[in-house]
């Protein structure tokens, strides 16, 4: 028996303990990097695994059960890699129990490591500014349900944000690892949901695209992105010069990381000091980046302007590579957007959709009249996890159609969930055990 094929019929190869004090950034963390070649061993295999503390905000100890696990994925060009998930238990959670396991894919919206979940979401993290710990109540979520979790770092070891296919690879793989790994007691055709919000939604978007071809064998039964972005492209000249300029700035850092032909094509064409930026935005925690670069535009450092980049043939053949929708999701989906969202258009979202209808997919999509981007990730809560919760029942599905309300938080069911909702956050902030709910047992 070789390596790898002890490595594909274990569900834990190996079990390394956290290390104490400060958690290393993944550039530095030798649990990152796999003991072996990862073509050696299928996509989703486990390489390497350990428990980890989390905590809220990097500080607040939360009293889940947690591991993370390093497993075999594939990158954009279809090469084997090693990527890393988070998985997830509630405190009181009985392994032979009968639950379902959810995909939540984080907005990074970031090239930094220190922003990447898996780094954190752990106690000791310095990681101020970075979403994944903004998104943290929102996993919490998801467990109070009963559900285990896995939270991939869907934008891989080297932080490729915005690049196509990939994300979708990782989060795919992360949940064919949690079906492996035996502590978290699933089997193999336990249903699986997918969720994600704003990059976190793209991400969830290229997972249920690429599902039905790459992953066939699980047992995904819904999947929910809110604000997915709809067209990167189109956010990248909408956001440059406005007070989110820095997604359009990390936007570009991740991309010429993902394709190395255009990282030639940004280099020749920026100026020394706009390089620098971008170099810069590649070390900076996702808020503190947009306070540091708003309203930077781009226009004043290309030669040429914005459009002789973007009409550049490299830059073309990416900015079409990265718009989702090209295949219909095989399960069916809900999506959520804000009419006057600050950040993704609502255009851009409709004609996501648009394109997914167009091609036979059953997709739910609720536009919200009163909410803007951030606040609509916490005011949609319960219509997501509510949504994702009759998928994972096997309840009937609502129509696939496109629906303008005022507020998808105006309903009395909505209000309870909120209630629910700002109860698991006091016990987050107390530092209390996350249990299944006692009202969902």
């Amino acid at each position: 028996m070789t390596i790898g094929d002890a490595i594909e019929t274990t569900s834990v190869t190996e079990e390394l303990e956290p290390p104490r004090g400060r958690p290393l950034l993944p550039g530095e963390d030798p649990f990152y990097r796999s003991p072996i070649d990862p073509g050696s061993v299928a996509p989703g295999t486990i390489l390497r695994s350990r428990p980890v503390r989390l905590a809220l905000f990097g500080r607040i100890s939360q009293r889940v059960r947690a591991w993370q696990l390093l497993y075999r994925s594939t990158d954009l060009n279809g090469a084997p890699e090693a990527a890393v998930t988070t998985v997830l238990l509630p405190w009181d959670a009985e392994p032979s129990a009968d639950r379902p396991l959810v995909s939540f894919q984080c907005a990074i919206d970031a090239v930094a490591p220190k922003c990447f979940p898996s780094y954190a979401l752990r106690h000791g993290a310095r990681a101020l500014g970075a979403i994944p710990q903004v998104e943290f109540p929102l996993i919490a979520a998801a467990l109070a349900r009963g559900w285990a979790v896995s939270v991939p770092d869907h934008e891989g070891i080297h932080g490729h944000f915005g690049a196509a296919r990939e994300p979708g690879y990782r989060a795919l793989d992360g949940l064919r690892a949690a079906l492996r790994f035996e502590p978290l007691g699933l089997a193999p055709r336990t249903r699986i949901g997918l969720w994600g919000y704003s990059g976190g939604g793209l991400a969830t978007a290229w997972a249920a695209e690429l599902a039905a071809g790459y992953a066939p064998e699980l047992d995904i039964v819904g999947a929910v992105a809110g604000s997915p972005v709809g067209d990167p492209a189109e956010a990248f000249v909408r956001l440059n010069g406005s007070p989110f300029a820095g997604f359009a700035m990390v936007f570009t850092s991740g991309l010429r990381r993902a394709y190395p032909e255009l990282d030639g094509c940004v280099r020749t064409l920026v100026s020394e000091e706009y390089q620098g930026l971008l170099d810069g935005a590649e070390s900076i925690a996702t808020f503190p980046l947009l306070a540091r670069y708003a309203g930077r535009n781009a226009n004043r450092h290309i030669r040429g302007g914005l459009g002789a980049l973007l009409t550049r043939p490299e830059m073309r053949a990416v900015l079409d590579d990265i718009r989702p929708g090209a295949q219909a999701p095989a399960m069916p989906m809900l999506v959520v957007q804000g009419v006057n969202d600050e950040v993704i258009a609502v255009a851009d979202v409709d004609a996501h959709v648009r394109r997914y209808h167009e091609r036979g997919a059953h997709v739910h999509y609720l536009r919200d009249r009163l909410s803007t981007h951030l606040p609509l990730q916490f005011i949609a809560i319960p219509v997501m996890v509510d949504w994702l919760a009759d998928r994972l029942a096997g309840l009937p599905l609502p129509p696939s159609e496109v629906r303008t309300v005022w507020s998808v938080a105006a309903s009395r069911r909505a209000l309870r969930e909120h209630a629910h909702f700002a109860a698991l956050v006091a016990t987050m902030l107390s530092g209390g055990p996350i249990r299944t709910r006692s009202d969902l047992r």
